[in-house]
């Protein structure tokens, strides 16, 4: 496999356990009171820069932000625009 080709699906993993940690930790702080939160910008901009599948699996394994409507939309959006992204980076690559 080319280097360049590992390092970037590489990338795409630590990506995606990124935003599933993040995800999980702003989850932990719904729950107590007074804590600082997670901005749903870092969420979406994590999911943007090829988080977007652990951005989508933490919203279902720990039930957060599954009633927001824009992030029901907006992250499998990302996801289909984060494929199309690796597919590209594929094809030149090749």
């Amino acid at each position: 496999m080319n280097p360049l080709l590992s390092a970037i699906v590489a990338f795409f993993i630590l990506m995606n356990l990124l935003a599933i940690l993040i995800l999980y930790l702003d989850k932990m702080r719904s729950q107590k009171e007074g804590m600082e939160r997670v901005s749903e910008g870092l969420l979406f901009f994590l999911a943007a820069f090829f988080g977007s599948l652990g951005v989508f699996f933490g919203m279902f394994a720990f039930r957060h932000k599954t009633r927001k409507w824009y992030f029901l939309l907006g992250i499998p959006l990302l996801f289909v625009e984060n494929m199309c992204a690796l597919y590209v980076l594929y094809l030149i690559m090749h």
